[in-house]
């Protein structure tokens, strides 16, 4: 049985009659399939599906990016990878299995492989925790991300969690530090690391995979800090008001493209994911072959500086010096003037400096 969003009421209308036609056994027994009526509804739910997905707003794109049927990391990583050694365990506490990782081949490429899993059953759901990692399962990824650096092998992430684990025992296990030692462990990484958001990219539990040499999304997925449910709680003190949240967080693939954030939008069939998974399917993996060549022509050291500095250009309009010898510093390429208006505050700072400019320019005329 399909589910539906709520704004898919009209497309489930239309699919209902559809299978209905297609179906040749009713109720009065066996009848001929009208295939003009067919091809019509098709037509017709196409241009109902395009029209819909055209036009979703950011909290329906956050419905769709949580529906259940989508593509979740097991599917990718039995479709697109051969000969896959699955890996566990933390070394100090234990497994989760909320996140797959191993070894594989890309098409010829020997890889790591890691996807956050959220499962397509209850049952699975629950065994993978709905997709939320605790620290075990953080320092289990940073373990074989260090040895994939060992033996100079490029790094595959799928990112699809609503978030880390808040649990008290993830927590007393050091939830936090599992997560910035994460990022840590990304950033230093001198192979390539490729990173497809494909569901959700929620909070510091997706940046902790995400923070790579290059960030993909689908176009239906989502990347934020917070849920819009819980955005809308803090702001508004409403969990109802999610458009909102959703629309001022600029959670969406179009946006976070405009800002940078991810490096290219992986297109999806006109529905969603979850109405085309072969068509997904394809196009994530030219995604990835088109990532990897990129950077396979670069050195581990470059690597390294590129993936630096475009984390450190994100929201700066003015970029940075690119010698080398600033290249481990915050410095702005800014001229001093503009540093120096900056620093200024912006409420009260332009009425001094102009202040100040006509005091200087009025002695100097009166000494002249």
């Amino acid at each position: 049985m399909k589910n539906y969003l709520n704004f898919e009421t009209d497309i489930k209308q239309l699919e209902a009659e559809l299978e209905n036609l297609k179906d040749p056994y009713n109720k009065e027994g066996l009848s001929e399939v009208d295939t003009d009526k067919i091809t019509q509804l098709q037509i017709e739910l196409d241009e109902k599906l395009k029209d819909i997905y055209s036009n979703l707003n950011p909290w329906q794109k956050t419905q769709v990016a949580r529906h259940e049927e989508r593509p979740k990391s097991k599917f990718f990583i039995d479709n697109l990878f051969t000969d896959f050694i699955p890996l566990h365990g933390d070394r100090f506490y234990g497994e989760d299995r909320s996140v797959i990782s191993g070894f594989a081949k890309f098409n010829t490429t020997s890889v790591l492989v890691i996807g956050q899993e959220k499962g397509d059953s209850l049952e699975t759901r629950i065994d993978r925790n709905f997709g939320m990692m605790k620290p075990e399962g953080y320092r289990k990824t940073n373990r074989l991300m260090r040895l994939a650096d060992k033996f100079n092998l490029p790094i595959i992430i799928f990112v699809d969690t609503p978030g880390a684990y808040p649990g008290v025992g993830a927590e007393e296990r050091g939830q936090a530090e599992a997560i910035a030692k994460s990022i840590e462990c990304s950033m230093n990484l001198r192979v390539p690391t490729i990173s497809v958001i494909i569901g959700e990219g929620g909070s510091g539990g997706a940046i902790a995979l995400a923070s790579s040499s290059k960030v993909l999304m689908l176009e239906n997925a989502i990347y934020s800090v917070i849920s819009p449910e819980g955005c809308a709680s803090i702001l508004w003190r409403d969990p109802k008001k999610t458009l909102e949240a959703a629309t001022a967080m600029k959670l969406s693939s179009e946006d976070l493209f405009n800002l940078r954030i991810i490096d290219e939008i992986i297109k999806e069939p006109i529905g969603g994911a979850h109405r085309g998974s072969e068509t997904v399917l394809k196009n994530v993996r030219h995604s990835i072959e088109r990532s990897l060549n990129d950077l396979s022509s670069l050195s581990r050291e470059d690597i390294f500086v590129e993936r630096k500095k475009k984390f450190l250009s994100i929201g700066r309009s003015k970029g940075f010096y690119s010698s080398s010898r600033n290249k481990d510093k915050l410095i702005s390429s800014a001229s001093f003037f503009e540093n120096m208006l900056m620093k200024i505050n912006k409420k009260n700072g332009y009425i001094i400096f102009i202040s100040v400019a006509i005091l200087l320019f009025a002695t100097w005329f009166y000494f002249k």
